[in-house]
């Protein structure tokens, strides 16, 4: 068992049986048509050789299959990755130069141990401090920021930046520049492929091919543009015409080696190196997981950070570029069947064949068809829709949506998610220290209890029921005292206030200071303080402090105890359960809550 948690191959492998061998290595070959031309594109949107993005869909692949969760996760180049890696090493070195690729290596590798690192420390959970409104405006901003740096393989222009405004700028000023051919064949990969991914669906449909079938073929129509142009390129001999072409692409596998060890390099591209597996593994693990539940399967997210850990330190040492599960892909490999892992090391063969047999004819590639790839691929990333639903559910997700986006666009990638971050954190911090309370009453002929302010509700002179909607921590603390102590300032015939602690799941020792100081100035005014509904776990933390041993009022197991014992104290005086009556009568119980 000990060996299965952490290399899942030995549990599978074992069932493994000819039927799942034919659906993986159909996957496997639907995925390798479709990964051919994207590992091409994204290695050129990352400012690296295109065969490295080869060499990043051969070993990572293989190394997920042995150790990953998840049957339909397609590992290998995205589109986010590889702009994150240009824009880290872009102030390192020249793109493509060969301290620029050795850099290219030191953050796979150090992507890979990061992401080891958190998978033994079980740190899976560090991931939800990218909220959801954070992610969503920064893979949008991210699409947005691909699309425009791949128009200079579309005009035939050099053109470079970090954000929307310089490429911006940098396209307006070589617009005199554009070459036409490249611009024919860039518009039309691009309207082939828009047509492929809203039409062809439905007229093959119409024609009889079974929708999974269609679908399939849908999704593999990039390398039919590739062959297509390639073989124009080649024999209408588009480079004497200024067409940019991929060029010579080395045949065979790469090497394994060591990444460059410089010690003051790896410490440079760690902060970039971090983000790159944060973003990558809470990608991966939405895919993952929502694949999987299609077919009631499960994944461990801290396995699959162990998984992508290894996949990118394969790329580190096999030449590669940081990898993580592409969107797109695993859709594919899903619904072409993918049965277990297994499909990505089928898949990391195809490549490996394409690597050692198809070599010279990608050399006539032209990349304004790998940029249409791209900007066609990226379309699915954009959501700007989503900005206004979020800023319409939530004004402070919504904020933080926007700053990433906005940030992302006209700064850059780093600057965009660190402050999405930042401002996530510091927002809700800032809800937390203000958390809603409601003094509540009694629904008439009911033991269930409301907001005054929103119901009609019964209540009494004597007594005040303040229900607190959130934990209690060192944030709110100062909050809690100065909400009682106004509740109690606006009623001075109070004589008992009740927390109802419903929605509280912590007590940190900020907030239990703070009850001790409410608990001691309501006793010098004359009232007393008691709690209601506390859980167990908090309950347990409170039981041998000196809170309990000072509390002027009770600890009730109901709210509506409280308001029996309180408020009708002779109806309180009727039968009560004894587990009830116990709960009521000691701040040091023992009994289960």
């Amino acid at each position: 068992m000990s060996i299965e948690r952490w290399v899942p191959l030995f549990g599978w492998l074992r069932s493994y049986n000819r039927k799942l061998l034919s659906r993986d290595a159909l996957a496997a070959i639907i995925v390798t048509l479709m990964l051919v031309p994207q590992a091409l594109a994204y290695a050129l949107l990352a400012g690296l050789p295109p065969e490295m993005g080869l060499y990043a869909s051969m070993l990572p692949l293989v190394l997920y299959a042995i150790f990953g969760t998840s049957a339909s996760l397609a590992v290998g180049p995205v589109a986010v990755a590889a702009l994150m890696t240009a824009s880290a090493l872009s102030n390192f070195a020249s793109p493509g130069s060969p301290e620029y690729i050795g850099a290219a290596l030191v953050l796979a590798a150090l992507s890979g141990l990061i992401l080891i690192a958190m998978g033994v420390l079980r740190l899976g959970f560090l991931v939800n401090f990218l909220s959801h409104p954070v992610i969503s405006g920064f893979i949008t901003a991210s699409g947005i920021l691909i699309a425009i740096s791949q128009l200079r393989h579309i005009l035939g222009v050099e053109a470079s930046g970090h954000n929307v405004i310089d490429l911006i700028g940098a396209l307006l000023s070589q617009w005199q520049q554009v070459n036409i051919t490249t611009l024919l064949i860039g518009l039309g990969v691009w309207s082939f492929l828009l047509m492929c991914r809203k039409r062809l669906n439905t007229w093959l449909t119409a024609i009889g091919v079974s929708a999974s079938i269609a679908g399939l073929i849908v999704k593999a129509a990039p390398i039919s543009a590739v062959i297509v142009t390639t073989f124009l390129a080649w024999g209408l001999n588009l480079e004497q015409r200024g067409v940019a072409l991929v060029g010579a692409v080395p045949s065979g596998l790469p090497a394994l080696a060591l990444p460059n060890l410089d010690q003051s390099l790896w410490l440079s591209l760690l902060p970039a190196a971090l983000l790159i597996s944060l973003v990558g593994f809470v990608e991966s693990v939405s895919v993952a997981q929502t694949l999987a539940a299609k077919r009631r399967q499960r994944i461990d997210p801290n396995q699959e950070l162990m998984a992508l850990g290894m996949a990118n330190l394969g790329a580190g040492i096999s030449g590669g570029s940081p990898v993580s599960g592409g969107f797109s892909r695993s859709v594919v490999n899903f619904e072409a069947g993918a049965a277990t892992p297994l499909a990505g090391a089928f898949t990391a063969l195809g490549i490996m064949l394409s690597t050692l047999l198809l070599t010279d004819l990608l050399a006539f590639l032209p990349t304004a068809t790998l940029a249409a790839t791209i900007i066609v691929a990226v379309g699915t990333l954009i959501d700007l829709p989503a900005v206004k639903r979020t800023w319409q559910y939530s004004r402070s997700d919504g904020l933080a949506m926007v700053a990433t986006l906005l940030l992302t666009l006209l700064h850059s990638v780093e600057l965009g998610i660190i402050s999405g971050v930042v401002l996530s954190l510091g927002l809700h911090l800032y809800r937390t220290s203000q958390p809603h309370s409601a003094v509540i009453g009694r629904v008439p002929g009911t033991e269930h209890f409301r907001n005054v302010k929103r119901h009609q509700v019964e209540t009494d002179e004597n007594v005040a029921m303040l229900r607190i909607d959130e934990s209690l921590y060192f944030a709110n603390a100062r909050y809690l005292e100065d909400t009682v102590m106004a509740l109690a300032a606006r009623s001075p015939s109070l004589k008992h206030i009740v927390l109802t602690c419903q929605a509280v799941n912590v007590i940190d020792a900020s907030a239990l200071e703070s009850l001790e100081a409410i608990n001691a100035r309501l006793n010098d005014s004359g009232a007393k303080l008691h709690l209601a509904e506390v859980k167990g776990p908090v309950m347990d933390r409170l039981q041998h402090t000196d809170f309990c041993r000072e509390l002027t009022g009770q600890v009730f197991f109901t709210t509506f105890d409280a308001w029996q014992a309180l408020a009708h104290p002779a109806e309180a005086n009727s039968p009560l359960l004894p587990t009830q009556r116990e709960e009521t009568t000691s701040c040091n119980s023992d009994t289960p809550r």
